[in-house]
Formats: C-alpha cells, sequence, structure tokens
C-alpha cells in the first residue's frame, strides 16, 4: 500500500495528518467516534453512518480483512474513516479481501497513523464536528474552510439518500406458522434486522422512507417496524406524519431513527447529542424489569425525557452512562420503540427478546383461530 499523506481538519481548526488509506480523495462529513472493538466492516456498511466521517477507537483495524458476510447494505455508507493502524493484512479464515481495497474499491476516503485517543478525547470534550479528510491537498487553511462550509447535521434529511427506491419483499429465513405481515420503512435500514424479524416470524414488505400511511395500509399488515437511519429525524415530517396514522391501527416498533420518529409522532421532542452514542458495549437498564443491557448503539440524537410528563407514554429504558431517553412504550396502544439496536450486528444479544415483544403485540391483536 503506498504510503500517501493524508490530512484530518475540523471545524474549529483542529488538523491531524496521517497516511491515507482506502481512496485516496477528499471527503467531508460530521466527525464521530466508535468505541466497538471490532466488526468495523458492519459498522462502514450501516446506513446510519451517512454523512459522517467515522473514527474507530481501537488502535488495530483491518487485521481480519473484509467478507461478503458481514455487510448491514449493498455499499460502504461511511462520508470517510479514521484509524490508529490500518492492517494490510487480513489474518482470518473467513477474508475474502483486505479493508484498504475494499474502501479504494467503494471510494471511501481512509485516514490512518492519527492519534485517535487524542481525536476522541477532543470530540468528548467539544462535540461533534465537522471535518474533511484528504489525500489531494495539504492546506490546512483552505481544508479548515471547507470543513466549516459542509453541510451541518442539524436539519439534515439522509433518510432520502439512503432508502430503497421501490418496495420488496424480504425472502423467508425461517419458514413456519405463525408468520407475521410486517411493513418495514426503509429509512437505512440494516440487513441484520431483516433477518432477525424474519426469524421471528414476519413475513417483511420494506418500502421507501416516504410511503404514506395510506400505502403502507394497503399491504395489509399486521405490524409496522420503523428503521434505523441517519441524519436528524425533525426533517423527516413525512414519516411523522405516516407514523402518527399507524400507531392509531396497528402495533408499531421503531428502532434508532425510528425511535425518534416515533417520538415526534407521539407529540414529543428531540435534541442534538454532544458526541452521540456509537460503539457495541453501551449498557441500558430496563426499567420494567431491572436488568441491564449491553447494547450495540449507532446514533447522534435522541428523544426529550419531557414526552413522558404524558401519562399515556412510559420510559422503558434508560442510557446507564448518561440518562438518556432509550426506550418508551404506549400505556394503552401497541406501541414500543428503543434508540439502542437490538439486532447488534456489531454487538452483544441481549437485546434480541425486543422482537418477540413486537410479535406478540401482533399476535395478540389476530383474532383466534377455530378451536
Amino acid at each position: 500500500m503506498e504510503l500517501v499523506k493524508a490530512v484530518l481538519a475540523l471545524e474549529d481548526g483542529t488538523v491531524l495528518e496521517g497516511r491515507s488509506f482506502g481512496h485516496a480523495g477528499e471527503a467531508t462529513g460530521e466527525v464521530v467516534f466508535n468505541t466497538a472493538l471490532c466488526g468495523y466492516q458492519e459498522v462502514l456498511t450501516d446506513p446510519s453512518y451517512a454523512g459522517q466521517i467515522v473514527t474507530m477507537t481501537y488502535p488495530h483495524i483491518g487485521n481480519y480483512g473484509v467478507n461478503r458476510e458481514d455487510v448491514e447494505s449493498g455499499r460502504p455508507q461511511v462520508a470517510g474513516f479514521v484509524v490508529r493502524e490500518a492492517s494490510t493484512v487480513a489474518s482470518s479464515w473467513r477474508a475474502s479481501g483486505q479493508l484498504h481495497r475494499y474502501l479504494d474499491e467503494a471510494g471511501v476516503v481512509g485516514i490512518s497513523e492519527v492519534d485517535t485517543r487524542a481525536l476522541t478525547r477532543h470530540l468528548r470534550t467539544h462535540g461533534a464536528k465537522r471535518g474533511v479528510v484528504s489525500a489531494l491537498s495539504s492546506d490546512v487553511a483552505a481544508l479548515v474552510e471547507k470543513a466549516r462550509g459542509s453541510r451541518s447535521m442539524l436539519g439534515l434529511d439522509l433518510a432520502r439518500e439512503v432508502t430503497c427506491p421501490a418496495p420488496y419483499a424480504v425472502p423467508v429465513e425461517m419458514p413456519g406458522s405463525p408468520r407475521f405481515r410486517v411493513v418495514a420503512y426503509d429509512f437505512g435500514i440494516k440487513r441484520n434486522i431483516l433477518r432477525m424479524l424474519s426469524q421471528s416470524g414476519c413475513d417483511v414488505t420494506v418500502v421507501p422512507a416516504a410511503t404514506s400511511a395510506a400505502e403502507a395500509l394497503a399491504l395489509r399488515p399486521e405490524g409496522v417496524f420503523l428503521s434505523n437511519g441517519p441524519g436528524d429525524p425533525e426533517p423527516v415530517a413525512y414519516a411523522i406524519e405516516a407514523t402518527k396514522a399507524l400507531i392509531e391501527k396497528l402495533p408499531v416498533f421503531g428502532i434508532c431513527l425510528g425511535h425518534q420518529i416515533l417520538g415526534l409522532a407521539c407529540g414529543g421532542k428531540t435534541f442534538k447529542l454532544k458526541f452521540g452514542h456509537r460503539g457495541a458495549n453501551h449498557p441500558v437498564k430496563n426499567l420494567e424489569t431491572g436488568q441491564v443491557e449491553v447494547t450495540s448503539q449507532n446514533h447522534g440524537f435522541s428523544v426529550d425525557p419531557a414526552l413522558f410528563e404524558k401519562p399515556e407514554f412510559i420510559l422503558t429504558h434508560r442510557n446507564l452512562n448518561d440518562g438518556t431517553v432509550e426506550g418508551f412504550r404506549h400505556r394503552d396502544l401497541p406501541v414500543i420503540s428503543v434508540q439502542y439496536h437490538p439486532e447488534a450486528s456489531p454487538g452483544p444479544h441481549d437485546s434480541h427478546y425486543l422482537f418477540q415483544d413486537f410479535i406478540d403485540l401482533m399476535a395478540a391483536r389476530r383474532p383466534a383461530g377455530p378451536p
């Protein structure tokens, strides 16, 4: 791998120099960090990272290569990638390629030999920043200005950019009965979510983010799933309006961006977190069982807890690091929602039970069969 100088410049004037790996180009985005020890391929291909330059806090990235199985969408979705040490050796029997070649082929700009510990501490102290990573220019002043001129995550609807162009049916993972018809809104949906829904007993039709409630109901679903996705939830007004109509008619399960959209549809508000939650080791307390779940997370916005001043909404999960909202349900309607990723990929499996909870909500509304 040719050693080409690269620069990471932030909007606040912070500049870090390193070596280019992946595509030797230039990209802008919101610079964030992920604390997972592994799972970089799932991170790279998660559509929730669209528009972001992701810093991995674990120092050795690329050492087990890449493969065809560990992808969460059809291609890498990140705007850029920042690591301490980029391994060019793929020492895993599952590897079908090397990370730096994979990024190059996908056009993803990466930078290595960066002090990711110092960068992470900076982002924790001062918040996520707009930035630019470049292997084309060493003009620091110009790069800082380019970072300042890049688009802000606040007010940005990225769901339209990553959603599917048309509805499609998901292949059944584990045939058997009973099966439940589910419409899944694609705001940036991950493949393992679809696997988990199918394995739990759902026949899933995925629909574009801007699908109206009437169009969704025309598919005769027994439940609706609101997926993860990137960007600010507030501009996704079309999905908020559809959700308002759907929660009155069907069981609804939302995660990540879908959770935030559900909160807005219920009359709540959202706000941008200082540096967000990204990684596979975030502790969340289930307030209804008292159990603590170690969870996989990827979000930069949160539902305002003022929503729970309304008696019909019940806070069910809370983040143990900062106390933010991680889940809620409706007191009377079959509506459940969590901020984190129960499907993991990467991450622990502590929260898989939520897919069964969704099945139970649909089963409770299905008419009883013949005796």
